[in-house]
């Protein structure tokens, strides 16, 4: 199953410095300039690692961001028990296949990753099904089956209302610690004229 597309950030990044900042109002595809005034999905970006849940219908297996990333063994561990008890229910949903896209979190993930929890697992963020991308209800009816967190809707607005509140920053959904920043869908799935997805990020760092 193909690895998890990129996320553009909002604005370019700036060549003076060594792109660590951003351009603002510099949107780094037309896309998003054209429904920067639309109502998008805001969901907590997760600072974790990226994974990857497949299913082809008969086995699970476990990927990381690409194919040749090495998933951390506790991880792993707790992959294999969230999600290996329940591949007769992937057989009943999946038939014909499904990835499952999350993050991998918590103690030793990332520098903050204590923070989220102090163990290890999983959290939700898109399911493909060949071709198609659910939609949130059906990602969240899904995880509630597979009993696994979902990220969290933390808002919805504009994209420069995206921009302001990361830049405040604002505290996880997790506990009282910043969140790392946003990740924003329009209200529908949409892509551009290239077939890639309009979906975009900010993170509170990127301004600090």
């Amino acid at each position: 199953m193909r690895e998890y597309h990129k996320i553009q950030t909002i604005f370019k990044r700036d060549p003076e410095t060594n792109f660590k900042s951003l351009v603002e109002g510099d949107f780094s595809l037309p896309e998003l300039e054209f429904l920067k005034n639309n109502e998008w999905v805001f969901t907590e970006k997760v600072d974790g690692t990226n994974i990857r849940v497949i299913f082809d219908g008969e086995q699970i297996v476990f990927g990381g961001k690409t194919d040749n990333a090495q998933i951390p063994v506790s991880l792993l561990q707790s992959l294999i028990g969230l999600f290996l008890p329940h591949v007769g229910l992937f057989k009943e949903l999946f038939s014909d296949g499904v990835c499952l896209y999350g993050e991998g979190y918590g103690a030793k993930i990332q520098k903050s990753g204590g923070n989220y929890r102090r163990d290890q697992s999983f959290v939700l963020f898109d399911i493909k099904i060949g071709e198609w991308w659910l939609q949130r209800s059906n990602i969240e009816d899904i995880a509630q089956k597979l009993k696994v967190d979902v990220v969290p809707i933390i808002g919805t607005g504009t994209l420069l209302e995206m921009v302001g509140k990361a830049r405040s920053g604002f505290n996880s959904a997790w506990g009282n610690f910043l969140a790392e920043g946003i990740v924003a869908r329009p209200g529908i799935e949409l892509r551009a004229r290239n077939g890639s997805r309009i979906i975009t990020k900010i993170k509170h760092k990127d301004f600090h």
